[in-house]
């Protein structure tokens, strides 16, 4: 009995060994195919986890393909993998970056904008061991678009709160919509505003109300690449600073006879005024919201529509006039103090003492606001810059681009 029992004591001794011996072999087996030692749990050592390695195998694909020489100017750089994400990818033009942006996942880039016209591009890209590369040509558009005048936005120049953003082009633009959303105003103050086309080659920018005094504003058109028309795109984009000065208005009654300036909320001049006589609606001063269009001293003033020796015919030069609407009229000086304050006598311009006309035409910024009561003739709103004539909800009717295209 005593036998026995330390023989199966040792038996069981060793097949312990041996199976422990079974399991060491398949880990060295499991290990080895691995291809290398087993790698640190990065938990417990507070590493990151490797990054993924792509297959060799990884598609890439690259639109417009090598090649292509007839390629549309709005359309964009596409590269695609399949297999893999993507590592790198480079576009560039005349030596110039394109810039893109890939998906989440890193399977897709797509350039951000339209493409230049008669434009060489190179393209490569990567995905682990993969590579590939492109070259293409835009074409070169019938009908080159380009913007020929921003108003106001001359160097140096600081412009009033109600100031327009007057953009036209040198074409015709028949696709508005695409055109539009390439326009970008952007201001240090915050500001809602919207675009409104009065013709084919003439876009304005409202505000919705007036401009806060004393900041920088920023118009942008990135235009290049952009369809406009049948084989038309834009070729050129545009950034201008427009300035805004003070809050400069000015309140004229008709009625009294009076002008009051004010600066940033604060009467800096009252003046004594002659509005237009009222005889003829021609003679008639426009009620309404006005913008200052601009000055000139002296400014030659001819009667519209009469030719010399009709009646009513003038042909005069006029010191320190200011312009603030295409029907003729102005406030400027004029030496009829006696009628000024009294009684309305002028064809239709708010006349000034000398002295205190020469004070407003030496303040006056493009764009400052003329409010005008006590007439009979009410301002068209296309009657020079008479835009807040038109309610905001009215004038927003005008932009290309319904409320989600906008």
């Amino acid at each position: 009995m005593g036998e026995k029992v330390v023989l199966d004591v040792e038996r069981r001794s060793l097949r312990t060994p041996l199976a422990a011996m079974a399991m060491t072999t398949a880990a060295l087996l499991a290990t080895s195919c691995s291809g290398g030692t087993a790698a640190p749990d990065p938990a417990a050592e507070g590493q990151k986890a490797p990054a993924k390695e792509t297959p060799a195998g990884a598609a890439i694909k690259i639109t417009p393909g090598q090649g292509s020489g007839t390629v549309a100017p709005n359309r964009k750089i596409v590269v695609t993998a399949a297999g893999g994400p993507l590592e790198e990818v480079t576009a560039e033009s005349d030596g110039k970056p394109v810039e893109g942006t890939f998906d989440t996942g890193r399977t897709k880039w797509v350039s951000k904008r339209a493409l230049k016209p008669s434009t060489a591009y190179t393209v490569s890209a990567r995905a682990g061991a993969t590579t590939a590369q492109s070259s293409f040509t835009t074409r070169k558009p019938k009908v080159e678009l380009k913007v020929s005048d921003v108003t106001p936005a001359l160097k140096g120049e600081k412009v009033g709160i109600g100031a327009p953003i007057i953009v036209t082009f040198n074409n015709p633009v028949t696709n508005k919509a695409a055109v539009e959303k390439a326009l970008h105003v952007e201001s240090e103050k915050p500001s809602q505003g919207a675009w409104r086309w009065t013709s084919d080659t003439t876009v304005i920018y409202r505000t919705a109300k007036f401009w806060q005094p004393h900041q920088k504003i920023t118009f942008t058109a990135n235009i290049t690449g952009v369809q406009s028309g049948k084989d038309a795109y834009g070729v050129e984009d545009l950034t201008k600073t427009i300035r805004i000065g003070a809050a400069q208005t000015a309140v004229v009654n008709a009625r009294t006879h009076k002008m009051v300036v004010k600066r940033d909320g604060k009467v800096v001049k009252t003046m004594l005024i002659s509005a237009g006589n009222g005889s003829t609606r021609e003679y008639t001063t426009t009620s309404g919201v006005h913008l200052t269009m601009g000055k000139a001293n002296p400014e030659r003033m001819i009667s519209p529509g009469r030719k010399k020796g009709d009646p009513g015919y003038y042909d005069l030069m006029i010191n320190h006039a200011v312009r603030f609407s295409n029907s003729g009229e102005y406030v400027h000086a004029l030496n009829n103090v006696w009628a000024q304050g009294r009684q309305n006598v002028s064809h239709g311009c708010i006349n000034a003492r000398p002295d205190q006309a020469k004070w407003f035409y030496d303040q006056v910024q493009r764009g400052d606001v003329i409010t005008i009561t006590g007439t009979s003739r009410k301002l068209e709103w296309n009657n020079g810059w008479g835009f807040w004539q038109m309610p905001f909800s009215q004038w927003k009717k005008g932009s290309a681009l319904t409320g989600a295209d906008s």
